[in-house]
């Protein structure tokens, strides 16, 4: 696949590691001046010095889009000063990564590829993203969080060889670095290893010098610009660490994932009730000031990978689908029930299936309801994740074990799904496959349809 990292650090060195030796294709941007202190092993550094080398991969700073293209042509990695990530438009990829490590989402969106994956603090899974890679040292270091974020920044840095803060290089005033010590020097607590502004920075412990910025750059008080390490083993000082390793698995782990899952499912939103219990059209009832039906319509935007269609006989609802990307099916006939709507929807994916001569790669349909605005981007994501898992299953969301919408229908399903008639759905199909159902829990809200007004109250 074609990757894009923003960053180039360490940690994102790490993560390009492992994805590049998986085989995959990988561009990645940064910052006029990179402040990446342990340049040694981070591909950050070919902004300033035009190539660099970590372990198998060689990267080479790139002003365009040309010369990116050549770099790639022969095996290599571009790396680009692109601080916004200007470039995700004409590289169009695949999957994004989000490793800049600024604590916080500096303006990734879950919609900028078809799949976003945040690394440390400051993304939420399923809101600007589709996955967080945890980034603290500890038993989570590197697990794949596909429901909500990564452990806050604590402000303490992570133990290595039993120090903490005191392994920390800090500069002592602003102005430019002035390093006095190189990478791989061992020294001991006291000793002056750099001047920042002209004024003296002191080392806190003995140890190795594992990373230390590069001379001239521009730095704030008390900012990080080099790093001790006590272990003193001088081949961590030019291999990528154990941590960036780590983070670099649980990326590789959620790409695979999608790699597994993407162009294989399709998405159908069910929008072609009558609402008669609800006296008048739902749909376009108000619910945190946008129509209902425009919470699902936004959240299949995140899933872009994965053809979606709406069934609907409102024009209304059909044309802002378009807009959307989501192609509208027309039912004209919604009083023969919902499972009128389900066949139609179903009769499309496979068709845009089979129109692109993929029928075969159709894994599984994935049905919601346009009635179920507390409905989260996770839940659907984990639906997916769960069935690409479990070929041959049932997969809804649903609370202690009682199943719910959505419902992910395996292509085995799709014979009995198009023999059902009436208003009963899926659910007679469910009662007869009990031992193949799988339930992705998640909250009450989530899983509340709104039937009738006093449904909006609880939204």
């Amino acid at each position: 696949m074609k990757i894009l990292i923003k960053g180039a650090g360490d940690l994102a060195t790490g993560i390009a590691s492992r994805l590049y030796g998986a085989g995959h294709q990988i561009l990645m941007t940064e910052i006029r001046e990179p402040l990446t202190v342990r340049r040694t092993v981070a591909l950050s550094r070919a902004v300033y010095e035009g190539c660099a080398e970590v372990e198998e991969m060689k990267a080479y700073q790139v002003d365009s889009q040309e010369e990116a293209g050549e770099v790639l042509n022969r095996g290599d990695i571009p790396v680009m000063v692109d601080p916004g990530a200007e470039c995700r438009n004409w590289y169009e990829p695949d999957v994004v990564v989000d490793a800049i490590l600024a604590k916080k989402n500096l303006g990734t969106k879950i919609t900028d590829a078809p799949f976003v994956i945040g690394v440390g603090p400051g993304f939420a899974a399923g809101s600007d993203c589709h996955c967080v890679v945890e980034t603290k040292r500890g038993h989570t270091l590197g697990n794949v969080i596909w429901r909500g974020s990564a452990i806050p920044n604590t402000g303490v840095p992570g133990n290595v060889g039993g120090y903490t803060i005191e392994r920390l290089i800090r500069a002592s005033a602003d102005g430019l670095v002035e390093p006095k010590v190189r990478i791989g020097d061992f020294v001991e607590a006291g000793q002056v290893v750099a001047l920042t502004g002209g004024k003296p920075v002191y080392a806190q412990m003995g140890g190795i010098v594992r990373g230390m910025l590069q001379e001239g750059a521009a730095v704030t008080e008390n900012l990080k610009i080099g790093d001790i390490d006590a272990r003193a083993e001088l081949s961590h000082c030019y291999t990528i660490s154990d941590k960036a390793r780590a983070i670099g698995g649980g990326v590789l782990e959620a790409v695979s994932r999608f790699g597994l899952m993407r162009g294989r499912y399709a998405i159908v939103i069910l929008a072609a009730g009558a609402g008669t219990r609800f006296g008048g059209d739902k749909l376009l009832a108000m619910v945190r000031e946008k129509p209902i039906y425009e919470h699902m319509l936004d959240k299949v935007k995140a899933f872009s990978s994965f053809p979606a269609f709406i069934v609907t006989g409102d024009g209304q609802i059909a044309e802002a689908a378009e807009k959307r990307g989501v192609v509208s099916v027309q039912n004209k006939e919604p009083e023969k029930g919902i499972a009128r709507s389900l066949c139609l929807g179903l009769e499309a994916a496979k068709k845009a299936f089979s129109y692109e001569g993929r029928e075969d790669s159709l894994r599984g349909v994935l049905f919601s309801v346009c009635d179920q605005p507390g409905l989260e981007t996770s839940t659907i994501q984990r639906i997916f994740n769960t069935a690409v898992l479990h070929p041959g299953s049932i997969v809804c969301a649903g609370r202690f074990g009682r199943t719910g919408n959505p419902v992910l229908w395996d292509r085995q399903y799709f014979s009995e799904l198009e023999k059902l008639t009436g208003d009963v759905g899926g659910r007679r199909i469910m009662s007869e496959y009990r031992d193949r159902i799988r339930v992705v829990e998640t909250g009450a809200e989530e899983l509340t349809d709104v039937d009738r007004r006093e449904d909006l109250e609880s939204l």
